[in-house]
């Protein structure tokens, strides 16, 4: 079996590709913080946008898109808040996306991109 980190980074280049046909920029890749890794940060115009690549290979319990819960949209949240306040240029509107990669019994890949996904501010 291939190194899942390989296999990762494959897939977060994937969505990388699929950010770029869609007129954002890359700003950053794998930004890490206190509160974890955000796996890319892309900008289309005044709109900077932090971006969850998520695969599941045939998971029974849900698709890649479900494993990003309430608990892991706080947590970019605030890293999203800690990348704001370390690169005080890159102030400006900001959304979170999910890109879900989904791999079935047959190897069929999926690919879904999930714009403006609602998180609240977490509870401090």
């Amino acid at each position: 079996m291939p190194n899942r980190r390989r296999v990762g980074a494959a897939f977060e280049e994937r969505a990388e590709e699929l950010l770029r046909e869609r007129g954002f920029a890359i700003v950053a890749r794998n930004f890490r913080t206190r509160y974890g890794e955000i796996d890319r940060i892309a900008r289309r115009g005044d709109l900077l946008v932090f971006v969850e690549v998520k695969m599941r290979r045939g998971d029974p319990y849900g698709s890649a898109a479900e494993a990003v819960d309430q608990r892991k949209a706080r947590q970019i949240y605030r890293m999203a808040e800690q990348f704001s306040r370390s690169v005080p240029s890159w102030r400006s509107l900001y959304a979170f996306d999910v890109i879900a990669i989904d791999i079935d019994a047959s190897g069929r890949v999926a690919v879904a991109h999930h714009e403006g996904v609602d998180v609240d501010a977490p509870d401090e």
